[in-house]
């Protein structure tokens, strides 16, 4: 009888340890599942933000080539004009033509403000928006002809 209480004892001990490791683990077991639920959380998250900086990335490359390749055509642009230049000799031309080279003056620079106004933003007026060639559109950025006809800003009628 003795030897069957030590047992019921026995078995009562090793029931509520059991009874306790089976609760200790159940409740680690839920912790873990819950960190790993946050993990992956936090993993679709990163995955988001990279493809998201990818895409920014390849944004920006793709913004800094623009960039480039205007600036190219900008230096291009002056150095046709800085030849130009160097091959009128202005003094000469003002001194035998003082009215003519005072309104091609005149109108460049009314025309190069037009460039400005144009690159900020502004709408087309009829001589642009009818414009046959970029000399036509305007002789100080003729380049921009090209732009606004890929845009389809100019009327159709218009042809090179």
């Amino acid at each position: 009888m003795k030897l069957a209480g030590i047992l019921l004892v026995v078995i009562m001990v090793m029931g509520g340890v059991g009874y306790w490791y089976y609760n200790d683990t159940q409740a680690r077991m839920a912790i873990l599942q819950e960190n790993n639920a946050k993990l992956e959380t936090a993993v679709a998250t990163n995955e988001q933000a990279l493809e998201s900086l990818q895409a920014d990335y390849a944004s920006a490359q793709n913004e800094i080539n623009s960039l480039n390749a205007a600036y190219t055509a900008i230096r291009r642009q002056n150095q046709q004009l800085a030849d130009k230049l160097q091959q009128i000799d202005l003094t000469a031309a003002a001194i035998a033509n003082a009215e003519g080279i005072e309104r091609a003056v005149n109108r460049g620079t009314e025309n190069a403000g037009r460039c400005f106004e144009l690159l900020s933003g502004a709408e087309l007026n009829d001589k642009e928006r009818n414009a046959a060639n970029g000399n036509a559109f305007n002789k100080e950025c003729p380049w921009l002809y090209d732009t606004y006809k890929s845009r389809g800003l100019l009327n159709e009628t218009s042809a090179d």
